[in-house]
C-alpha cells in the first residue's frame, strides 16, 4: 500500500484551476522528485499537502498512511509527521534557531510531555554533528543574514530534529552554489531511511547528481504527464519537457 497516496486532486486558488486531476503514490524508503516547468504546478502541490488554507480542493482526496488527511489542518499534518521545507524561509528577527526548533518539536508533543532543554540540547548537537554544522549556527536569529546556502541548511537542521516521516523540499536547491548545494545533499541523504519518504521538487538535475532519486514525476499543465525510474531525468536534461507533451 502506498504511504502517500494523490487521488484525482484538483485544486484552485482565487478561482483559478492549478491543479487539474492529479494522480500520485509515494512509499516509505523511496527518494522521490518531481519537476516540470514554470507554473506547472509543483508549489502549489507542496503547499496544499501540508494543508495551506489559501489553496481550496475543490475534488479529489489525499491519503496518507492509511488516513483520509485532505481535510486535517497544518498543525494535525504536521503532528502525523509531515514536513515542508520552503522554497523561501522567512527570516524571524529575535528567535534563535534553537529555540524555534525546539518550540516546534513540543508543538508536536503533549502538554505534559514537553522536551526538557538539556535533553534537546543532546538531540540538537547530535544532528549538528550528523550535519557537519557549527554549534554556533543554533544562536543565530533564523535566516537573519543568512546567505541562501544557510537558510537551506537550517530547514535541513530542522527536518533532521523533527525527524518527519514525510519531508517534501521545494526547491531546496534554488539559488544554490555547488558547495552549499552538496552540503544540503548530504543532510538529506543522511536523514533518508527505509521508514522515510522524500519529495525533492525541483527545476533543475543538478540536485539529482548528490541525491539519487528511485522515481521521477513529471508534472505539466496540473496533472502527472510521465513518471519512472531516477534515469528518467537524463532524458528530461537532453530533450526538455516538449517531447513529454509531444508524445502526450
Amino acid at each position: 500500500m502506498p504511504f502517500l497516496e494523490i487521488k484525482d486532486l484538483h485544486v484552485s486558488i482565487e478561482g483559478k484551476e492549478i491543479l487539474k486531476g492529479l494522480n500520485l503514490s509515494l512509499e516509505l524508503g523511496k527518494i522521490n522528485a518531481l519537476m516540470g516547468p514554470n507554473g506547472s504546478g509543483k508549489s502549489t502541490l507542496a503547499h496544499v499537502l501540508m494543508g495551506n488554507p489559501k489553496f481550496e480542493i475543490t475534488k479529489g482526496k489525499i491519503i496518507y498512511n492509511g488516513k483520509d488527511i485532505t481535510k486535517l489542518s497544518p498543525d494535525e499534518r504536521s503532528k502525523k509527521g509531515l514536513f515542508l521545507s520552503f522554497q523561501y524561509p522567512s527570516e524571524i528577527s529575535g528567535v534563535t534557531i534553537s529555540n524555534f526548533i525546539r518550540t516546534a518539536v513540543n508543538a508536536r508533543r503533549k502538554k505534559d510531555d514537553k522536551v526538557k532543554v538539556m535533553d534537546f540540547k543532546k538531540i540538537l548537537d547530535e544532528k549538528m554533528d550528523l550535519l557537519k554544522m557549527d554549534k554556533s549556527f543554533s544562536r543565530r536569529y533564523v535566516n537573519e543574514g543568512f546567505s541562501g546556502g544557510e537558510k537551506k541548511r537550517a530547514e535541513i537542521l530542522q527536518m533532521a530534529v523533527l525527524d518527519p516521516k514525510l519531508a517534501i523540499l521545494d526547491e531546496t536547491d534554488s539559488g544554490l552554489d555547488i558547495d552549499a548545494l552538496k552540503a544540503v545533499a548530504e543532510g538529506v541523504n543522511a536523514f533518508n531511511s527505509k521508514d522515510k519518504c522524500i519529495l525533492i521538487i525541483t527545476h533543475y538535475k543538478r540536485i539529482l547528481e548528490f541525491i539519487k532519486p528511485d522515481k521521477l514525476f513529471i508534472l505539466i499543465e496540473g496533472k502527472i504527464a510521465l513518471e519512472g525510474s531516477g534515469s528518467l531525468v537524463d532524458k528530461l536534461e537532453e530533450k526538455g519537457y516538449g517531447w513529454i507533451e509531444e508524445d502526450g
